[in-house]
């Protein structure tokens, strides 16, 4: 194992990472709750998307809004833990890092979340209220609003994933080289996968709704996990 140069970095990850899981774990619910239902079987695309979404109270729209905001800002921030460690190996590559914590911060919460959230609590109130304009309302607010927000956000998660899964690859962190399987990336494609033959249930659209989310809690439940286990034998060796 590596030795790490200052115990203060490490600490300061650790925590970094408990925040993050905390973050994580408080986006999930907010997704759970508001993505837990089923489509209508009338209607397709979007629209049956949307559907899913329907019929929630405004609580659950506002939870959902609030705790991706909150949960999604902290996500981004304990993404720093994991460049404190970076650093000490490679300033180039935290530095490439950074850019997509960045950008993650910059587009996840008010860029995407919260509009998304916006968008099917719109749906939902104008099917009620006004049947005939509900869909073309959403769709053009989508365009118009999201969409922008959600190219600039997916790029900048893809950069983040890449380039914190060669990091962890190339050996410039305490960990092993195979703890690049903790990435946001690994965990949003394995959830996607279990949650995709079950969109016909309502825990499935709840799953999928809350794909992120999985996918940080797989990250930092994981990258704790290890570095107390490194941190044992850290101490177990200097003990001899």
């Amino acid at each position: 194992m590596k030795d790490i140069k200052k115990q203060s970095e490490w600490t300061q990850s650790r925590t970094l990472f408990y925040i993050g899981l905390f973050a994580a774990i408080l986006v999930f619910i907010g997704d759970w709750m508001l993505g837990y239902g089923v489509k209508q079987a009338n209607l397709s695309g979007l629209e049956g998307k949307l559907s899913t979404y329907m019929g929630k109270t405004d609580s659950v729209y506002l939870c959902s809004a609030l705790f991706g905001l909150i949960g999604i800002v902290l996500e981004g921030l304990s993404y720093f833990g994991i460049y404190r460690l970076v650093k000490k190996e490679s300033l180039k590559y935290a530095r490439r890092l950074r850019i997509g914590i960045i950008g993650y911060l910059a587009f996840g919460a008010c860029g995407v979340h919260v509009p998304c959230v916006m968008a099917a609590w719109l749906y939902s109130f104008l099917r009620t209220e006004n049947p005939g304009i509900a869909y073309e309302c959403v769709r053009k607010f989508a365009v118009y609003f999201m969409v922008p927000a959600i190219i600039l956000f997916t790029i900048f998660c893809l950069y983040l994933i890449v380039v914190q899964i060669y990091i962890f690859a190339k050996g410039m962190t305490p960990y092993p080289r195979w703890c690049w399987v903790f990435n946001i990336g690994v965990g949003m494609a394995v959830t996607m996968a279990i949650a995709t033959p079950f969109r016909g249930y309502a825990w499935g659209n709840a799953l999928a709704a809350a794909w992120i989310s999985v996918g940080n809690i797989w990250q930092f439940l994981g990258l704790l996990l290890i570095m107390n286990r490194l941190q044992k034998q850290r101490l177990e060796y200097n003990e001899k």
